[in-house]
């Protein structure tokens, strides 16, 4: 049976795909096709000759073999093999080459698209914003000529996307789908705040500061906590920048959502006092460092702004230091211990 095998080797080349793993992945499909037609013998293999521009259906038929006692099913073996290769088999096997050229050029396209996105998980992209009337729950970000993914889930409540809008995008996951390559994005990651800031501060890509947490709610507040790596660099300096420009321009892509930066201690105490940021923390009691578990102390008129509106400062604070924290007023913190004093001195007079 002819096919244009030459041809074929010629086209593949051109996209970088040598002539056996055409040459496999046809003869394959062929044997596939035969063995959907009419009386196809259960085992054949497809020789293919480029030479001669053709190929052929090489079939064998199962021979019973007589059962014994000591083998009463046995395995049928293979007679000898002979040419079947169906004579009305000519467009079917164009249609099935043609499949196959497809398929091979798709999946090369596919591992250039997935080789050059691979090493962009965790990074920051920039892309444009495309509408698709079919896919109303996702916004598709156009980055070169690959489109990524921007689920639901990794909105921004209240975050509007409008059709040709540049964005900046965090890269969550690069995969191989169904459909080709899958990269997802997101706008609502913590992480995007550390690669925005990393545009802005170059004592970040330096290693002189270094974030050690993030806290965020997307769109509403995030939460940075940060240490110096060298000695007489200000960490939250740095990342505000000259006049605020870093931590403005950082702001910029994140809309309406405000940015707390604290300073980061190893200390429990210190670190959680730093985390109520705003809101000033009089002390911090380390109720149990094994629960993780804390009380700090503040002020009656600083108490809703360390607790925040619905709850969100205090929230924020706890996600940051990884600890529970207890706020209490001050003022009674205070006269409770007076009390309990007094009761002391009293017990100890008598």
């Amino acid at each position: 049976m002819e096919l244009d095998l030459a041809g074929m080797h010629q086209l593949a080349a051109g996209q970088g795909i040598d002539p056996e793993t055409l040459d496999a992945a046809l003869s394959e499909a062929l044997r596939l096709a035969y063995l959907k037609t009419p009386h196809a013998a259960k085992h054949a293999r497809v020789e293919l000759d480029p030479r001669a521009g053709s190929f052929t259906v090489w079939a064998q038929d199962e021979i019973p073999v007589e059962p014994t006692e000591d083998n009463p099913h046995p395995a049928p073996t293979l007679g000898e093999e002979y040419d079947d290769t169906p004579r009305d088999f000519g467009r079917l096997a164009a249609a099935t080459a043609r499949q196959v050229i497809s398929q091979l050029f798709r999946k090369v396209e596919d591992d250039k698209v997935f080789g050059a996105f691979s090493g962009q998980k965790g990074k920051l992209i920039t892309g444009i914003v495309q509408q698709d009337v079919k896919d109303t729950s996702n916004v598709h970000v156009a980055v070169g000529d690959v489109e990524a993914l921007l689920p639901r889930r990794e909105q921004v409540p209240g975050e509007r996307y409008r059709h040709g809008e540049r964005i900046r995008v965090y890269v969550v996951n690069v995969a191989r789908g169904l459909k080709g390559p899958e990269i997802v994005v997101s706008r609502s990651h913590p992480e995007l705040v550390r690669r925005l800031f990393e545009r802005e501060v170059p004592e970040l890509v330096s290693g002189a500061v270094s974030i050690m947490a993030i806290a965020r709610e997307a769109g509403a507040r995030t939460k940075i906590a940060v240490r110096a790596n060298t000695e007489g660099v200000n960490p939250k300096g740095a990342l505000i920048g000259p006049g605020g420009a870093r931590v403005r321009a950082v702001m910029e892509n994140l809309g309406p959502e405000k940015i707390d930066i604290v300073d980061w201690s190893a200390d429990p105490a210190k670190f959680v006092a730093a985390a109520l940021s705003p809101a000033v923390a009089t002390g911090v009691q380390v109720i149990s460092e094994k629960n993780q578990t804390a009380i700090a102390f503040i002020h009656d008129d600083q108490l809703s702004l360390a607790i925040g509106k619905e709850g969100q400062n205090a929230r924020l604070a706890a996600k940051l230091t990884g600890w529970k924290i207890g706020i209490e007023s001050a003022e009674a913190h205070a006269k409770k211990m007076a009390e309990a004093q007094a009761s002391t001195s009293e017990e100890t007079a008598e």
